[in-house]
């Protein structure tokens, strides 16, 4: 506790929300758990705390056996910490995989205003937007696009993750996973 700032000479009443935080980890992580559940376990801390908790957290997970599920709103924080992604929205899959694969396989289009949204390499447009000359369309790929009437940029998780939930589709095949 010491390690982390906690001083031993308080009760954990007198604390901080964030040392109250850290304590909380502490004693789940002594147990040393296959699984570890976390619930919105940062959400009400400041950034400097958010960061300090997952620190923690990933280093003392890091060399041991324990697999932790934790469920965020704060998509800064699970793009730094999380290896596998499952974006749930009222009760359906929206997306899951791999971070740097999901990642890596969705872009950002701009070209030209097309209605049609046909574009060699995409397998699924995820969003798409329109103004009176361009297009811009958040896709799924399968390949290479290699149109030159589109520009191709690199997608955030953040990205990815509020096109899916913001055109939410239930029916949706995601990575091979039909729901």
């Amino acid at each position: 506790m010491e390690q982390i700032g906690i001083p031993l000479d308080r009760r954990v009443e007198g604390l901080s929300g964030g040392q109250r935080a850290q304590v909380a980890l502490t004693l789940a992580l002594a147990k040393r758990p296959e699984l570890l559940l976390l619930d919105e376990p940062v959400a009400s801390l400041d950034p400097l705390a958010r960061r300090e908790f997952m620190q923690v957290l990933m280093g003392s997970v890091a060399d041991g056996d324990t697999t932790v599920l934790l469920s965020s709103h704060l998509l800064g924080d699970l793009e730094r910490v999380c290896d596998y992604l499952i974006v749930l929205q009222t009760a359906h899959v929206q997306l899951l995989g791999g971070v740097d694969e999901l990642v890596s396989e969705h872009k950002a289009l701009t070209g030209p205003r097309r209605d049609r949204t046909d574009v060699a390499g995409v397998a699924a447009v995820i969003r798409e937007s329109h103004t009176d000359k361009q297009t811009t369309l958040l896709v799924r790929t399968d390949g290479p696009i290699l149109d030159p009437a589109w520009t191709v940029h690199d997608v955030t998780l953040e990205d990815l993750v509020l096109a899916y939930l913001a055109y939410p589709a239930p029916g949706r095949a995601v990575l091979g996973v039909a729901k």
